[in-house]
């Protein structure tokens, strides 16, 4: 590595916020870059560990200990150049993954680990600063014709790898326009949508066709998509909401958080009139479920003026260090604190709801929760108990339900008899992404069920790979890992 001390040297840093009482104002992004000289520093950083453990922390296989070594020694196009060779969307995951890679970081043993998402980041936007990144339009066609399903990561990817393999691909997208939860689902306080219509103009100059607005399975048949595509790649994604099935449940505020975060993408995006419009301003919310998606909905939930946002979370509260039974360099559930969180949410660990509460015209007034313990008996699994006299009834007149997703849609799956497992999930194993249907493959959330975005798009490189030698008889395109370090 360039700077062999560099560890030793430089703490670690990232970018700050802008003040609470500011950025709720808005829905703009508000991380504050860190200045050149200290994105070298941190770039510096990198160990030369000789095995880099954050590859095994990364689903997409990036070659970290390369670009972060480009980025110290200020050459930025170099670290673009590595970066795009097995990330086709890095300004999306270096906004939005929760860095395994950093968990799984040589330095995070005994101190604070590279800030690998920041630099991947940094590295990506310069590369559009610079002009760097411009479209790569095949230099022949192989006159085959590919469908993909869904324009979420794992679809964008899979598109951009068959486009580049020469074949003629077609992106459907059920809603009205492309990106998936990245466009509605994601507030644009963690990624404003510009950064999506930038990369997506970059793939329409490449040759792929988004047709948006169409259901596939509905607007067009799974049979028509058949005849009309040489291949079809599945990934529509997790998109059957997890229910809270108690007494109340179908009061008026008992909201999903899938249909909050959407109709509130929307409206940011200028969207006026909705059926049924869902805002939390002057109102008690309670949110159900400590993941990302309920952070997501505090945040919202705070710019658009809500009186006070709590928390639930039926785990207990985690520990700020790793578990003993999670060691290094494995991805440790402990506890993360979100800008969101920092807002001004009251959390609350350990809870459970047992029903809603409504007024007579069938309003959502409260809800009633108890504590509860978890108990572990040897030789079996963890059992919820409830701690008796612990009931409490909370004021709340908007309750968002953030607990995941079950499964996938099975309307295509159905009509063309492609087998589902138990949670809806489409069967395609790893060793080709195939279906039991030929020609029709899955990749993303759709296959392996609700994951992280670096899973939806390595999934979707994969897929790719294997649909191309499905057509042509083998594939030059890279697997996991490898890169033909493309042009950026």
């Amino acid at each position: 590595m360039g700077k062999i001390t560099g560890f030793l040297e430089f703490d670690r840093k990232v970018e700050s916020y802008a003040p609470v009482e500011e950025r709720v104002k808005n829905y703009k992004e508000f991380t504050q870059a860190l200045p050149e000289k200290e994105l070298k520093e941190q770039g510096a950083r990198c160990m030369d560990c000789g095995i880099p453990f954050c590859h095994s922390g990364c689903p997409l296989g990036n070659l970290i200990p390369d670009f972060n070594d480009a980025v110290y020694k200020g050459k930025w196009d170099k670290a673009a150049h590595i970066l795009h060779a097995t990330n086709n969307f890095p300004e999306f995951t270096g906004r939005l993954c929760p860095a395994p890679c950093e968990e799984a970081c040589v330095l995070g043993i005994n101190e604070d680990p590279v800030t690998i998402e920041n630099i991947e980041k940094n590295i990506v936007e310069t590369a559009f600063e610079k002009g760097w990144v411009v479209p790569e339009v095949p230099e022949t066609r192989t006159g085959k014709k590919v469908a993909v399903v869904g324009s979420g990561p794992a679809g964008l990817a899979a598109a951009q790898q068959l486009n580049r393999a020469g074949h003629l691909v077609t992106v459907f997208e059920r809603d009205e326009k492309p990106g998936g939860l990245l466009r509605y689902g994601i507030p644009d306080f963690k990624m404003e949508k510009h950064i999506i219509d930038r990369r997506l103009k970059v793939l329409e100059d490449e040759g792929i066709e988004f047709k948006c607005g169409v259901h596939v399975g509905n607007d067009i048949t799974g049979e028509q998509l058949k005849s009309d595509f040489d291949a079809i790649v599945l990934c529509g994604g997790a998109t059957i909401r997890r229910n809270l099935p108690i007494e109340g449940s179908d009061l008026k505020g008992v909201v999903q958080a899938m249909d909050f975060l959407p109709q509130n993408n929307r409206r940011v995006d200028g969207v006026t009139e909705f059926d049924n419009e869902i805002l939390a301003t002057d109102k008690n919310i309670v949110v159900i479920g400590g993941g990302d998606t309920g952070s997501d909905c505090i945040g919202t939930s705070f710019r658009q003026g809500a009186k006070s946002v709590s928390n639930f979370e039926i785990m207990p509260m985690g520990t700020a260090d790793r578990p003993e039974n999670q060691p290094w360099p494995f991805w440790p559930m402990r506890l993360r604190t979100s800008s969101s969180h920092k807002e001004g949410a009251e959390r609350f660990f350990s809870i459970s709801t047992k029903r809603f509460v409504g007024d007579s015209d069938g309003n959502l007034t409260g809800l009633i929760t108890s504590e509860v313990e978890w108990v572990k008996k040897p030789g079996q699994s963890m059992t919820l108990k409830e701690v008796e006299g612990t009931d409490k009834e909370w004021k709340c007149e908007m309750a968002l339900l953030a607990l995941g997703f079950t499964g996938s849609e099975t309307t295509i799956a159905d009509q063309l008899g492609i087998q589902a497992d138990a949670r809806t999930n489409i069967k395609a194993t790893e060793t080709n992404y195939m279906t039991n249907v030929p020609g029709i493959f899955a990749a993303g959330d759709q296959r392996r069920g609700q994951s992280l975005i670096v899973w939806a798009i390595s999934e979707g490189r994969q897929a790719a790979y294997h649909v191309d030698t499905y057509l042509m008889g083998e594939s030059e395109l890279p697997l996991k890992g490898e890169g033909d370090l493309p042009r950026v």
